[in-house]
């Protein structure tokens, strides 16, 4: 925490920030040699520029990562991914079940979300003196409380009692080395921020990658569902919540499931239609897209990249769990099991396996080796069955509305139609649609966390989260409900105390 809120740190974030407008200015670089603490926070101008530096750290890398990425984090903790690099101890210590506090993919989630935190946290306090148009001055308060939210959201989900800092710190500041609030106070403040964002003039869609209102009220849906769940178990007065918020998005019909699976990766369906909210890339900048290598098996030529790693591979048990007609598991929708040589385009190269395709931009693959294609952080499916859920459990039996947005996701992979199930035969239809509509989307995890249920990936039936074994060895414990809370952090602030189990 120290590292992450000096300061003087957080003012270089503000300097090396974008200037808003287009979306290439959005995710470029201004002039930083028109920035002084003398004249900061002045104009219009600022506003947007630290409200853009939050955005910034979406962006997530680890040091000294190798073929890896922070986002893979969760999915290597659900039982469905293997890899190939067997030198990325972040990964193999998380997918073996032995993880510690070394893990710079902690270390990565904890800094950016905390950077993101610090940079609204200055434009929460800050804006409202600025003389700027009122319009733009609610939106830009509206997307850093939403943004403080987010980063918050994943912090407690990952790590539990965390640090709950809500001013800007400096030398003198008490929060310099802040004590960890309890879990129930940090969603208390998530729902806050986001109550205040919905007071906001958002838009309901921005398709230069902003946040928007239905951003807004599909976390606040969320975070509802979350809280119903574990570890708060607030149970079915916020199952109601959540489904009447995720309803308000669903009735505003500004989002629909794509067409085509194959809209998921085209560059210029990015924010669009199905895409709520997403990581900002661009193809012709130092913020280019770093994942698409990882997704590519390992070393075997097919890419126009230099480097593929085989980072993360899709089990074959856990495409065996998709009903065999489901349109997802087809050849290049959701994964891919072979692909055209590089030296060859006429030549097939099998893979040997199943790896993730969801994801894969074509044209970086075939002639560019750059790749602005987004990252998806919000999908209007998931909307879908989160509502789906959030209803059941609120009224004790599936609705017709709920029905229809599971079905609707199910249609789409080319599946029959649910009717006539129970409570419980509904919940777990939606759970397994979740795990198989969202898998390699950084959702499964904390699926897994809040339900504590399990996919079990050779019965097809849910297991308990505590004591479920992965098929290829590792067994689960109370330990692996959360992610341990990073050394440097703990060394640097000895007012926290480490999550149970780890050293």
């Amino acid at each position: 925490m120290y590292i992450t809120m000096k300061a003087k740190h957080i003012l270089l974030i503000i300097m090396t920030a974008a200037l808003c407008g287009s979306c290439s200015d959005f995710l470029e670089e201004s002039n930083k040699s028109n920035f002084t603490p003398e004249n900061y926070f002045k104009t219009a101008e600022h506003a947007q520029s630290i409200v853009n530096a939050i955005y910034a750290d979406l962006r997530m890398s680890a040091s000294g990562d190798y073929g890896g990425n922070p986002y893979f984090m969760t999915d290597f903790l659900t039982g469905i991914a293997g890899t190939k690099v067997g030198q990325n101890l972040h990964i193999n210590k998380i997918r073996t079940v032995s993880n510690d506090s070394d893990n710079d993919y902690s270390r990565a989630w904890w800094n950016a979300s905390y950077r993101a935190i610090a940079n609204a946290n200055f434009a929460i306090e800050k804006i409202p003196g600025i003389d700027m148009d009122n319009t733009l001055k609610s939106r830009c308060l509206g997307e850093a409380r939403f943004m403080r939210a987010y980063c918050y959201f994943n912090l407690v989900r990952l790590f539990g009692r965390v640090p709950l800092v809500l001013t800007p710190v400096d030398a003198s500041s008490p929060e310099l080395y802040p004590e960890q609030a309890e879990v129930e106070q940090v969603y208390s403040q998530i729902v806050a921020d986001l109550l205040e964002a919905e007071k906001s003039e958002l838009q309901w869609n921005d398709e230069s990658g902003r946040a928007t209102m239905g951003a807004v009220k599909s976390l606040l849906g969320s975070v509802y569902l979350t809280m119903a769940g574990y570890p708060l178990e607030k149970g079915r007065e916020y199952h109601a919540l959540a489904a009447a918020k995720l309803k308000e998005v669903i009735d505003r019909n500004a989002y629909r499931l794509f067409d085509s699976y194959n809209d998921l990766h085209r560059p210029e369906m990015d924010n669009r239609l199905e895409h709520i909210f997403m990581v900002q890339y661009q193809s012709s900048s130092s913020v280019e897209n770093g994942l698409q290598y990882l997704y590519l098996p390992y070393n075997l030529d097919v890419s126009y990249y230099s480097t593929e790693t085989g980072s993360i591979v899709v089990l074959d048990e856990f495409i065996d769990t998709y009903n065999e007609d489901d349109r997802r598991i087809a050849e290049k929708e959701f994964y891919f099991t072979n692909y055209t040589s590089n030296s060859n385009r006429d030549e097939t190269v099998n893979f040997g396996g199943y790896y993730v395709y969801k994801f894969f931009d074509e044209e970086a693959h075939l002639r560019t080796a750059r790749s602005g294609l987004n990252y998806p952080l919000m999908r209007y499916a998931d909307v879908l069955l989160q509502y789906a859920e959030a209803q059941n459990e609120a009224d004790v039996a599936p609705s017709a509305a709920a029905y229809s947005c599971l079905n609707s996701v199910r249609s789409r992979a080319e599946l029959p139609e649910l009717t006539g199930l129970t409570q419980d035969e509904f919940r777990k239809a939606v759970w397994r649609e979740r795990w198989h509509e969202l898998a390699f989307e950084n959702k499964v995890w904390f699926d897994m966390a809040r339900t504590r249920r399990v996919l079990n990936l050779t019965t097809g039936e849910f297991n308990n989260y505590v004591g479920h074994s992965f098929t290829y060895g590792g067994t689960l414990g109370e330990r692996e409900l959360l992610f341990p809370i990073p050394t440097s952090e703990m060394k640097n602030n000895r007012k926290l105390t480490q999550n149970s189990g780890y050293n």
